[in-house]
């Protein structure tokens, strides 16, 4: 079987003859590699004089051409056998590197969109402040508010705010809350305590058992809308947020305005009128995870307040008492308050509570684009 070598045509180098005598002129510019069957060596070189055995041939002998043409031969054979020594070391790395240096580079990867994540809805609070019969004021704003279709997602309350936010937190609407207002007879939630009795003249029982029969007995962490209701540590006269057990007795605790109402006892602590340490709860709102904060301050400045009954001197105490911390809260944490106009009515006039409910309704409409300029620019912010 004939053998083949690769013969290396340089610029210089003469192509080998075909079979039919014409020469291949080389590719100017590359260096072109034939295949061609190799004549027996004899042929090619001469016949090697024979050797003794244990003697090598001469060098100069063996390399010495024995004609011009044959010199040719002999040299095209020694430049493709040094191009094919050269390829053999280092043609692998060669091609690797020419693939790698010429092949056109991969496009990037195009970007993969992002998970389309769900953006978190803006979380809005209610704070309803304490103030007594002014508090169907709460009533009113939170008609006006549904009314224009402002979502509410937790509700929190101090006093007067906890009990209407206790029944619009179990899902009533502020309708429904305005007909069972102006149902209500103050004697239902009315219970005097026995005479003589030095830490109240009312017991808070009847208002707790008004309230959980009006709820089915639900307590607080089963509202519709999480619940906070703020009261007063009467030894230590921290604030404590019930979001958690009897609505009834967490609001009655919220409610015991001291002297009036007797302090209402839970889990071996002393609990009064949440009044006195968040007139208007916009902190604890905050604290259950509210991104925006409305609050609702129902109470009297204190130079316009009424003074007419003992009651009233109870709450203008406590209003001038509260004026400070009721300021820094709401300065600080909440985004937009509502102040209905309540200047004629006393915290003891359950009469005029038809009023209140329409003096909430008026504040709302009368604010109601600032706030919601506010809730549009917390949306973009929150985006």
């Amino acid at each position: 079987m004939p053998r083949f070598v690769c013969h290396a045509l340089l610029y210089d180098v003469r192509a080998p003859r075909h079979a039919s005598g014409a020469i291949r002129p080389p590719t100017r510019g590359h260096l072109c590699l034939i295949a061609a069957p190799i004549p027996n060596l004899p042929e090619l070189a001469g016949s090697p004089p024979e050797s003794k055995p244990g003697r090598a041939p001469p060098l100069e002998k063996s390399l010495k051409p024995s004609s011009p043409r044959l010199t040719r031969r002999t040299f095209s054979l020694a430049c493709a056998s040094a191009v094919l020594s050269a390829c053999a070391s280092t043609g692998t790395k060669t091609s690797s590197e020419s693939v790698a240096n010429t092949a056109p580079a991969a496009p990037p990867a195009a970007p993969q969109p992002a998970a389309a994540t769900r953006e978190r809805p803006l979380r809005v609070a209610l704070a309803l402040g304490g103030g007594a019969a002014r508090g169907f004021a709460h009533i009113g704003v939170i008609k006006a508010l549904e009314a224009r279709n402002i979502q509410v997602d937790i509700v929190c309350g101090t006093s007067a705010g906890a009990v209407v936010g206790a029944l619009y937190a179990s899902g009533m609407s502020g309708i429904a809350i305005n007909k069972l207002a102006l149902t209500m007879d103050e004697a239902s939630i009315s219970d005097w305590a026995m005479p003589f009795r030095a830490r109240g003249f009312l017991q808070g029982v009847a208002l707790q058992n008004y309230l959980n029969t009006t709820l089915n007995n639900r307590p607080i962490e089963k509202m519709a809308k999480p619940l906070g209701v703020v009261a007063t540590d009467l030894r230590s006269g921290q604030p404590i947020l019930f979001q958690r057990g009897n609505t009834g007795i967490a609001v009655r605790a919220s409610c015991s305005v001291p002297s009036i109402f007797e302090p209402v006892k839970i889990g071996g602590h002393e609990y009064v009128d949440g009044g006195l340490v968040s007139p208007v709860p916009a902190s604890f709102a905050r604290r259950m995870g509210a991104d925006f904060v409305i609050a609702v301050d129902i109470s009297a400045r204190p130079e316009s307040a009424l003074t007419q009954s003992s009651f009233d001197v109870l709450l203008q105490t406590f209003t001038i008492m509260g004026q400070t911390i009721k300021t820094y809260e709401l300065e600080k944490y909440a985004d937009f308050v509502i102040r209905p106009n309540l200047a004629a009515m006393g915290g003891s006039d359950f009469g005029q509570r038809n009023a209140a409910i329409l003096a909430g309704e008026e504040a709302v409409a009368k604010s109601f684009a600032e706030l919601q300029r506010k809730l549009a620019a917390s949306h973009a912010a929150a985006a």
